[in-house]
């Protein structure tokens, strides 16, 4: 009893000295936290922030940018990589990569005009035709991947290549003018006609990419098909044990993407008003995809993006060519610029997955 004076005033004495600052928490870091949370829950955050500062800066660069007339333009000439882009979306949500959209799309496009003028089918069964065909290429690469267990990149890679030559030796390197398909197919150039709201042209082809990127929108956020996509993407095995058919749902995917891909033709023919198996579509479509959907902040690893995203994606490469030709600068520095904001957005995605992980 006699030593606990001695105990308490020991306690004291050691207190003596210490600090007396109260714990705080860095608001800073905080904030960041929470940058982190809304970058990773809104991926097309990114791309939506760089296309407003680009738009910004090139109007004040150029004073016939911030025209209707050209954001017409820029819209007219994504429409078809935008469609093609909304395939791909799809594919790499699963974590995989299609290189023979632009072969598809092509190829879809000479079907078409070759049912039509080689074979004398009209021209609205000619399309139905052609459609379903590019359904059926992706489904091919489709059944490839998700039966035999090939990895995506080579099974693309190679049918990318099949389909591109059976295009050329189909249509014996055969072009269809825009004259004749004018009189005797107009169905076929649909997608080519046009609105002039105000004296601003519109193409039709600019409404259904539109309306394709709100549908699928719709579909990966608000269905369950769409969440099944996402949870593929994330982790196959997992979802295969929460009760998802990753086989099945991975050959739906990758004939879906054929679809688009066939519709991505229907509307080249309408956009360039001609049949050609030599369109730059085939050789340069996957990589025109593959840039609007990186740049549109959807993850390469999969599980991770929105077809919003691509469309801001698709639309950061139009205002950019676009804005750098109204400039007068050299057109290499789009290729440039682009290659940066696809290396900006990997290294963005990387930031977000270590910081959400």
């Amino acid at each position: 009893m006699a030593n606990e004076p001695k105990s308490a005033s020991g306690y004291e004495e050691g207190l003596k000295g210490a600090s007396e600052t109260v714990a705080s928490f860095d608001e800073s870091g905080r904030m960041l936290k929470k940058i982190h949370h809304w970058l990773h829950q809104t991926p097309s955050a990114v791309p939506m922030i760089v296309l407003i500062v680009a738009v910004i800066i090139f109007a004040l660069l150029s004073d016939n940018f911030f025209r209707a007339t050209t954001i017409s333009t820029i819209m007219q000439q994504i429409a078809i990589v935008g469609i093609i882009g909304c395939a791909q979306s799809l594919v790499i949500l699963t974590a995989g990569i299609d290189l023979s959209v632009g072969a598809i799309a092509v190829f879809s496009s000479v079907l078409m005009g070759q049912f039509t003028f080689r074979y004398g089918i009209p021209a609205p069964a000619a399309i139905a035709l052609g459609l379903a065909c590019g359904a059926a290429m992706g489904a091919i690469n489709g059944f490839l991947i998700a039966r035999l267990k090939l990895p995506p990149f080579i099974v693309t890679l190679g049918t990318w290549q099949i389909f591109l030559a059976a295009n050329f030796i189909f249509s014996a390197n055969e072009t269809i003018r825009s004259r004749e398909i004018g009189e005797q197919a107009p169905a076929l150039q649909f997608w080519g006609n046009s609105i002039e709201p105000g004296g601003v042209k519109v193409l039709y082809a600019v409404f259904l990419m539109i309306a394709l990127v709100a549908l699928m929108a719709y579909v990966l956020r608000q269905t369950a098909w769409g969440r099944h996509i996402y949870a593929l993407g994330d982790d196959a095995e997992a979802a295969q044990l929460s009760g998802v058919r990753t086989t099945r749902m991975l050959i739906q995917v990758y004939t879906l993407a054929g679809l688009f891909c066939a519709i991505a033709g229907w509307v080249m023919i309408g956009r360039f008003g001609s049949v050609s198996p030599t369109a730059s579509t085939g050789q340069l479509g996957n990589i025109q995809s593959i840039t609007a959907v990186v740049i549109g902040g959807i993850s390469l690893f999969g599980g991770r993006g929105s077809i919003v995203g691509m469309f801001f994606g698709a639309m950061i490469v139009g205002v950019f060519e676009m804005g750098l030709r109204l400039v007068g600068t050299d057109p290499q520095w789009t290729f440039f610029l682009i290659g940066v904001l696809i290396i900006f957005a990997v290294a963005v995605d990387q930031w977000i997955r270590k910081v959400s992980s």
